[in-house]
């Protein structure tokens, strides 16, 4: 399935589905009492089209937001410093030539109030996602090495992703995403800027909510039988018992996800983004009490009143609350209030139609991810537990260069869809992906030549050595992945802001069926084993399949996407990220080499900071002398920096 945030992200990341690379900077209308925006064009505005009304968002993936203490208002007008930006050549047709020019994003016209660029914007967040990242990371590591990649920790992970998957299954890709458009209109629109509608809409929200909340408790060791069966070498007992303790996270990530798309509508950004970094924070001090207590987690028999269990459970439990309530003071220095208040929109009936299609979306998504869980529960005690290692080392990246990137845009998306710009959204998701490219692959590389390196050095302080090179060989394998994904959430915006929630659903589809069958096949030929290489493969090379089937859809929509300028950079990126992959290889291998003594965590070190830095060199390097445009106004910084000197 589409992981938002990231699975872990989940925890502190989405999925943010739910969760996400720049674009040219314009500026963002004003969201005020303004008059309402110009109707669009045919089929993409408001002309009572049944697509028109079916406008959800992707998984939370990635996970919820972010806060600091300081709101952190983003807006995105337009240039201050066009050396710092990438330049969109807006170059004239030449004969035969297919596809339309795009804009040059440094001649935007100025905005009176100033403002940032939207890469200064993003680098913002791209920071508190890091350490959101980094933070979230950190107490999934620390729980490897409490418990191991074990039972335990598999019957954990399996509940803990329950909360998050029913979330979504309800109301969560409506709130993650096609809240943000909606907000903006009635903030436009309504002679209070909206002030009624978030009322009712939070009225409804937590309603629908508690009542899922309650419904999954009742029903919570049915959910775990359906992810993980009756294999002997799984515990439903002990993940059912989690289950009762981590379920009631479904109100607090509704909550969470609704703060956030308020903030997001009014283009602050900041307290969403670092909203994790508190959920993290709690988790990582639960771990602390936890390891305190004495003795070990009993699962046989598992006992709710077992001091480590409700230590575990109601401390996540309480990290994804102070996720949520630690937006709020943003919230109130916005002046929008967030009382509910009982009552029906007119406006609100939308969400029938954009829930529909959502359901369906989560729905099928859900399919691929119980496919690849009951695989990998029935295979090898510990394989899920290192699958969503795996998902979470690749989510790392993704998370602090495109999800935040992808929040900035949607609002700027949807002002473009809502005027009938479509050559806007082209450019915006043009550049987006060639950002994601120069960015991502060369990361991709390192990590696929690095693979077990990585591992070792995070992981073999606690468990054997076998379960390490498990590890390190299924991210190698599957580090491909990172930029379809990307591409894939990237494409997903691009039809939440067309209002057009049908697509993405049977994006999913394709991608689920492809997914369902891989993992029969995997599970079928290969030993358990390497049951875990195999899902963790098949869910990378599932994204391909998406970002392809995107490609062609937008293109019936949207016509020509700018894929030649896309095709370009990703050769040239290819060739100097694959050099750059191999000469870190090389330094890895050549570290064993000299380097006595077995595998352990010191030697992984010195291969991933030696292997990487070099790596990473040689790549941007090359990219430099193949002169990939994207990464020209980096380049051209650095070099005029040096000459100062």
């Amino acid at each position: 399935m589409v992981h938002g945030d990231d699975r872990a992200g989940s925890l502190g990341s989405g999925g943010r589905p739910g969760g996400e690379d720049a674009h040219p900077t314009e500026p963002i209308p004003r969201v005020t009492g303004s008059p309402t925006p110009p109707a669009p064009a045919p089929g993409t505005g408001p002309s009572g089209d049944v697509a028109e009304l079916t406008q959800p968002i992707p998984t939370v993936g990635q996970g919820p937001g972010n806060v600091r203490a300081e709101q952190h208002t983003e807006v995105i007008p337009s240039v201050d410093d066009r050396a710092e930006h990438v330049t969109l050549d807006s170059r004239s047709e030449r004969p035969g030539q297919t596809e339309p020019p795009e804009r040059d994003e440094a001649s935007e016209p100025r905005h009176s109030g100033g403002g940032k660029s939207l890469l200064k914007a993003s680098g913002s967040m791209a920071i508190a996602t890091l350490i959101s990242r980094i933070t979230g990371f950190g107490w999934k590591l620390v729980l490897a090495y409490t418990i191991g990649f074990s039972v335990a920790n598999d019957s954990f992970t399996v509940a803990n992703t329950l909360p998050t998957s029913i979330f979504e299954l309800l109301i969560g890709g409506v709130l993650t995403s096609v809240i943000v458009p909606v907000l903006v209109r009635a903030q436009k629109s309504d002679p209070d800027g909206g002030q009624a509608y978030v009322r009712k809409l939070l009225a409804a929200s937590g309603l629908v909510l508690a009542l899922g909340t309650l419904l999954s408790l009742l029903a919570a060791p049915g959910l775990v039988w359906l992810y993980m069966g009756d294999s002997d070498k799984a515990n439903p007992e002990l993940a059912t018992a989690f289950a009762y303790l981590l379920l009631p996270q479904i109100l607090c990530y509704g909550a969470s996800a609704l703060f956030g798309a308020l903030l997001q509508s009014k283009q602050i950004f900041g307290p969403p983004a670092w909203a994790p970094v508190m959920n993290n924070v709690v988790i990582l001090a639960t771990l602390g009490v936890y390891t305190l207590l004495p003795g070990e987690l009993t699962v046989n028999p598992v006992r709710m009143t077992d001091a480590h269990l409700l230590t575990l459970g109601i401390g996540v439990s309480c990290g994804v609350l102070a996720q949520a309530f630690v937006q709020i003071p943003a919230l109130r220095r916005t002046g929008l209030s967030f009382l509910p208040r009982l009552g029906w929109d007119s406006r609100l009936s939308e969400f029938g139609g954009m829930t529909l299609w959502m359901l369906g979306y989560v729905g099928v998504s859900q399919v691929g991810l119980l496919a690849l869980s009951r695989v990998a529960t029935a295979a090898d005690p510990g394989a899920w537990s290192i699958y969503n290692y795996v998902w979470m080392l690749l989510q790392l990246p993704y998370g602090v260069i495109g999800f935040s990137v992808m929040t900035a845009i949607l609002p700027r998306m949807s002002a473009a869809a809502a005027d009938g710009d479509h050559e806007r959204m082209i450019g915006d998701l043009s550049l987006g992906n060639r950002l994601s490219t120069v960015s991502l692959l060369p990361i991709s590389a390192v990590m696929t030549a690095l693979g077990v390196p990585i591992a070792m050095a995070l992981f073999s302080i606690k468990d054997g050595i076998g379960s390490v090179e498990q590890l390190g060989v299924a991210l190698a394998i599957s580090s491909f992945g990172v930029l379809p994904f990307a591409i894939t959430m990237m494409q997903m915006r691009a039809f939440y802001s067309l209002k057009d929630a049908r697509t993405p659903t049977l994006i999913m589809v394709v991608m689920t069926v492809a997914k369902v069958l891989l993992a029969i096949a995997v599970a079928s030929t290969l030993a358990a084993e390497n049951v875990v290489l195999g899902i963790t493969f098949t869910n990378s090379f599932t994204f391909v399949i998406g970002s392809l089937v995107g490609e062609l859809w937008l293109r019936s929509r949207l016509g020509p996407l700018g894929s030649r300028r896309f095709l370009s950079t990703l050769a040239r990126t290819l060739a100097a990220s694959v050099a750059g992959g191999a000469l870190a290889w090389l330094v890895s291998a050549g570290i064993d080499t000299v380097v006595p003594g077995q595998a352990s965590a010191v030697i992984g070190w010195l291969q991933v900071v030696f292997g990487g830095t070099i790596g990473l060199a040689a790549t941007f390097g090359a990219m430099w002398l193949l002169r990939v445009e994207e990464l020209q106004p980096a380049f051209n910084r650095i070099t005029g920096l040096l000459r100062r000197r």
